[in-house]
């Protein structure tokens, strides 16, 4: 005898079946683990990956948890790309800058010289096709890059000795990432990049005679101060952003609703990190300049930053020529900036001009 279920109960128990599958899903726990370029507890740069994984796994009900690694447990700061593209980490925190020995257009989506600053930045990755333009970079590697946090901007460094002309950048050996480097190495000096850990102990050693790190928000706390007293004023990196590394294989494992509060937990991160920098370095300049009467805040010679923005500009026009997709990038940033520093110049530039002059 053949038996068969009412049309009604059979609709009624694939609901069920699909309800409870549905809420199985919603249940599942997401692990993610993240590599950092940072040493354990450094403030700000390791502030930022904590604060995001947290508010994911808030926002997420505990759907979403994250993990993450220093480099002083992985032992590669500058190896985050390689084993987030590999899957050894599904993200990671770094500097898109780090990476271009390895794939060079990443170079421009951390900050340029003479370029925008941070507001005018996240106006561009967010409304100006910047992020479509890491996007079209980073997809070909497995991998996915979001705005990671930015230290506003960046003083021009520590030096042992004063710049008071360019033959005094002639062989200088000098911690500086990313194109500013190129500059420098444009006119005579000798630039090279150091993990953060191994900082001071290259200026003491007068392994280098000169480095840059980021700012009052995080160079006090290093002790520069205390080797180097002369302090200059900025050029090279007026809107340093980091970057937020997603394994693409990883992200495509989501659910839907998992991946937005990723990216939301990642802009919110990121922006928090701004408003934290930007009051460290207040906070800082003034500890500095009142406790160390010895350090000199100076501004690079007239002559020198106008070789600095020949140099730059002869070497963007190379970089531009030699590759397509760095002129797309490159045209795409100086039209934004021409767009959006016109409005800072209408505003901030001129509110502080007029509220100086009184």
């Amino acid at each position: 005898m053949k038996f068969s279920f009412p049309k009604k109960v059979m609709a009624a128990a694939l609901c069920v079946a699909a309800f409870a599958g549905s809420a199985q899903a919603a249940e599942k726990v997401y692990r993610l683990k993240m590599a950092e370029t940072w040493q354990s507890n450094f403030p700000i740069f390791g502030d930022t990956p904590r604060n995001m994984a947290a508010m994911a796994e808030k926002m997420s009900n505990g759907r979403l948890k994250i993990t993450i690694d220093s480099a002083n447990k992985h032992k590669a700061a500058f190896g985050v790309f390689d084993m987030v593209r590999s899957g050894q980490y599904d993200m990671g925190h770094s500097a898109s800058y780090y990476w271009k020995g390895k794939v060079p257009n990443t170079l421009y989506f951390t900050t340029m010289p003479f370029g925008m600053t941070a507001p005018e930045q996240y106006a561009w990755f967010y409304h100006g096709g910047g992020q479509e333009l890491m996007d079209k970079v980073y997809n070909k590697f497995n991998l996915m890059s979001f705005p990671g946090g930015n230290t506003g901007n960046q003083m021009g460094g520590w030096f042992q000795k004063e710049i008071n002309s360019l033959e005094d950048l002639k062989g200088l050996k000098m911690r500086i990432p990313g194109f500013a480097g190129e500059v420098l190495a444009e006119l005579g000096a000798k630039p090279t990049n150091i993990a953060p850990g191994e900082l001071y102990t290259a200026l003491e050693r007068r392994t280098i005679d000169a480095l840059e790190w980021v700012g009052p928000s995080l160079d006090l706390r290093m002790g520069f101060h205390q080797i180097a007293p002369y302090y200059y004023t900025g050029w090279h990196e007026p809107g340093t952003e980091l970057q937020f590394l997603v394994n693409k294989r990883t992200w495509d494992r989501l659910p839907e609703d998992l991946q937005e509060i990723l990216r939301v937990a990642m802009r919110t991160a990121a922006y928090d990190m701004y408003i934290q920098s930007y009051h460290a370095s207040a906070e800082n300049l003034e500890k500095m300049l009142t406790e160390y009467p010895n350090v000199q805040v100076k501004d690079f010679p007239a002559d020198v930053i106008k070789a600095m923005q020949d140099a730059n500009s002869k070497l963007l026009a190379e970089k531009a020529a030699a590759d397509p997709l760095a002129k797309e990038i490159l045209d795409s940033q100086a039209e934004y900036m021409k767009k959006a520093r016109h409005w800072t110049d209408v505003s901030d530039k001129a509110y502080l001009n007029n509220f100086n002059a009184e």
